[in-house]
């Protein structure tokens, strides 16, 4: 069966594209003519047998002012995208009474007009516009049409992306290398416009291919009586892929909060991380996963809602149960919609490879109402949390299997390479949190100076962050260790307290209560530093919270002094 495209001129002074495509997109011919002779001469070895014919021209008109049926149902749908159609009526002259050349053109090659023709010989009016917004996921046409404005290298810019696209989906040969070649040393827009029309032809060409192949992802605007258009169905995710574009610079807003949210949470529990990162999905990204399809058909019918990685924050911690710390403690402060440990799945399978926690956060009932977090409102987040050596791995596989070419006879050892790295990260990751509970516990055994902490700073009247560190091991044993700065900070809030030495701290504490954990109710293990922040405030009630170190949480602080009365 032939696939045929006729950018059709509406009269015979301007040149009309004409091509050719067979059962496998390949294209057969494409010219450029003038004349219906022409048109008739040209197109005779393929109308012969079965074929479908895509015309880009009206071919039937009815409407005496304004716009077809079809086009205005055309344009609703597809103006967003400046791929609306031109009003025809047989006001105009070149469609008086209601006889047009694309009608003219399928009686004189015996076509049936009919959409829902079953003949083997038929023509359907197409619009190369649309189409190619759903074919190559545009979100605005190609400005390759010359109009004022547009300057001869703008139309080649944009006649070259055209042809690149169209390349993508259809077999080329010699002629459409002709056709590039010509493009690429136009001088003048008029040499533009010639291939211009051939172009479009083959897009009209494919346009009947898709619509033979794919009937169900084709869409016919209008119909036999009123006019029609017939061009590849507009998909959900193109729509949510402009609604999409439209949120997205509130979108990274909401970003930078949600990692400023989780990094305050981490803080003020005192859990030790390496970094908080966040990033919000690209147009480009959110279009290629909103168009996944499984056999045929879409992965996602609302890509807006169901597609839930759109804003993004990654943990990185240092040793593997600091990742559980970490997912325990956003458990407790938001809402958890989803809790995915990507590697106990990937275990359960028997195998090693990609190890992360994937958590979907919202805000809690306390957030939500609060005005701080308005750009939160409604809103998730995905937050990966994994060690520096899984992120290692997740990073570098990344790169080489899904960024990098990797050749065919290499992928099975390349496979079995990550797997052993894999395993090796893992097996790194339990020495790691042995050796980090076992440096813990001779801390907390021999009191000596072990721990984080930066050399010592000459005359400064704070508690030494490394000393501070391994008291604290000692004090709250069961505790892990806090992020450095976490060290130095509290250091200050002591010094305000007027606490300088380590036999001062161990006296002001000596009243703190022995159940504080159990008054706190904690869902995660809290940090050292976060028990020594509990006891203090326990301690020293309000005049602690209105330390100056701490005028940045006095309302938190408030709400943990409750909580630790009642």
């Amino acid at each position: 069966m032939h696939h045929i495209g006729i950018d059709l001129a509406w009269g015979e002074r301007q040149p009309t594209g004409l091509a050719v495509l067979d059962d496998d997109a390949r294209l057969l011919m494409v010219r450029a003519v003038r004349t219906d002779d022409e048109i008739a001469d040209a197109l005779a070895p393929y109308v012969g047998g079965e074929c479908l014919v895509g015309i880009d021209a009206p071919l039937i008109v009815t409407n005496a002012t304004g716009s077809r049926p079809a086009e205005q149902r055309l344009s609703k749908d597809f103006r967003r995208f400046e791929a609306g159609t031109h009003p025809s009526n047989t006001g105009k002259p070149e469609f008086a009474g209601g006889a047009t050349r694309g009608a003219r053109v399928c009686q004189r090659l015996g076509l049936d007009l009919n959409p829902r023709s079953g003949r083997a010989r038929r023509a359907i009016e197409v619009y190369p516009h649309p189409a190619t917004i759903v074919l190559f996921g545009l979100t605005k046409t190609l400005k390759y049409k010359d109009k004022r404005g547009r300057d001869l290298d703008l139309l080649r810019g944009e006649l070259l992306t055209l042809m690149g696209h169209v390349q993508e989906i259809v077999q080329t040969g010699t002629e459409w290398a002709t056709l590039r070649l010509a493009v690429e040393t136009a001088t003048r827009k008029s040499e533009l416009r010639v291939v211009e029309d051939q172009v479009d032809a083959v897009v009209c060409a494919y346009v009947a291919y898709f619509r033979e192949r794919w009937p169900e992802r084709t869409t016919t605007y209008g119909d036999l009586e009123t006019g029609y258009i017939v061009t590849p169905s507009l998909p959900d995710a193109r729509a949510a892929t402009q609604e999409y574009a439209a949120q997205q610079p509130a979108l990274v807003e909401a970003g930078a909060q949600f990692v400023a949210l989780v990094t305050s949470i981490l803080d003020e529990a005192g859990i030790n991380y390496l970094s908080v990162t966040g990033r919000t999905k690209g147009v480009q990204s959110f279009a290629a996963k909103a168009a996944r399809t499984v056999d045929g058909k879409p992965v996602f019918g609302d890509p807006l809602r169901e597609i839930t990685d759109q804003i993004g924050v990654r943990v990185i911690t240092y040793v593997h149960s600091d990742v559980s710390a970490v997912a325990e403690l956003l458990g407790d402060q938001v809402v958890v919609k989803e809790d995915r440990d990507m590697g106990q799945e990937t275990a359960s399978q028997g195998r090693f490879g990609y190890a992360s926690r994937h958590l979907l956060i919202q805000l809690d009932a306390a957030r939500e109402s609060d005005r701080a977090y308005a750009a939160l409102r409604g809103r998730v987040a995905q937050v990966q949390v994994r060690t520096v050596l899984q992120h290692a791995w997740a990073e570098f596989e990344h790169d080489i299997r899904y960024k990098g070419d990797v050749p065919d006879e290499h992928a099975r050892d390349l496979d079995r390479r990550f797997t052993l790295a894999a395993g090796l990260l893992e097996l790194a990751d339990q020495e790691f949190s042995t050796i980090r509970e076992r440096l813990r516990s001779t801390a907390a055994g021999a009191g000596g100076a072990a721990g984080p902490g930066p050399l010592d700073v000459v005359d400064d009247p704070r508690i030494d962050q490394r000393e501070l560190a391994a008291y604290l091991a000692g004090q709250y044993d069961d505790a892990g260790w806090s992020r450095t700065d976490h060290y130095a900070w509290i250091s200050g809030l002591l010094l305000e307290l007027g606490i300088t030495s380590l036999e001062e701290l161990n006296d002001a504490l000596r009243g703190s209560p022995d159940d504080l954990n159990a008054r706190m109710d904690y869902r995660y293990p809290p940090g050292a530093v976060r028990r020594l922040d509990d006891a203090l405030l326990a301690t020293y009630a309000d005049r602690y919270v209105d330390l100056h170190g701490n005028a940045h949480r006095r309302d938190a602080l408030r709400s943990r002094l409750a909580k630790l009365r009642d």
